[in-house]
């Protein structure tokens, strides 16, 4: 169902791929947005148990665009360091393709939003994240990416390098 990499040997082996996944800060989210317009949004994000969780307000432009489809994607740049004298650059990124979808699971939601605030606060306490999630649990969109296909890519600087 999805495509081959095209450029075969390039492509990353999959525990890089999630490695990658795991460490990613931020990626873009895209999304069937309004009259059929793509729509990509760089979001933060929390990898775990080979799905993606973000979090939203509970209206907006990518909450609409979730209701109306739950096929998605997502990107993640890992490293892109521009070689101007061979106009290229060495990168590494991975795509993922999957269903989104919006959590209605009170457990669920607290599992998630938790996960993701381990993540970007990791020596926080409890009782801090505790409070800090309940200040915006009414706001609090979260959603869950059930991964279907992952494809992580290097460039030919970066292989070449390692071989």
């Amino acid at each position: 169902m999805f495509r081959e990499l095209r450029r075969k040997r390039q492509e990353l082996p999959l525990q890089e791929s999630i490695d990658i996944l795991m460490k990613g800060t931020s990626g873009v989210l895209a999304l069937s947005g309004d009259e059929g317009y793509p729509y990509a949004v760089p979001i933060s994000y929390v990898y775990r148990d080979s799905k993606l969780y973000f979090h939203g307000a509970k209206s907006g432009h990518k909450i609409d665009a979730v209701k109306r489809q739950e096929k998605a994607s997502f990107c993640v740049i890992a490293q892109d360091e521009v070689i101007p004298e061979k106009y290229t650059t060495a990168y590494k990124s991975v795509i993922v393709f999957g269903r989104i979808r919006i959590l209605e699971d009170e457990t669920e939601i607290k599992e998630a939003v938790k996960a993701l605030a381990i993540k970007y606060h990791p020596d926080g306490d409890e009782a801090g994240r505790q409070s800090e999630i309940d200040r915006f649990r009414e706001t609090l969109c979260m959603m869950e990416m059930s991964i279907e296909h992952i494809c992580g890519k290097e460039g030919l600087e970066l292989l070449k390098a390692r071989q």
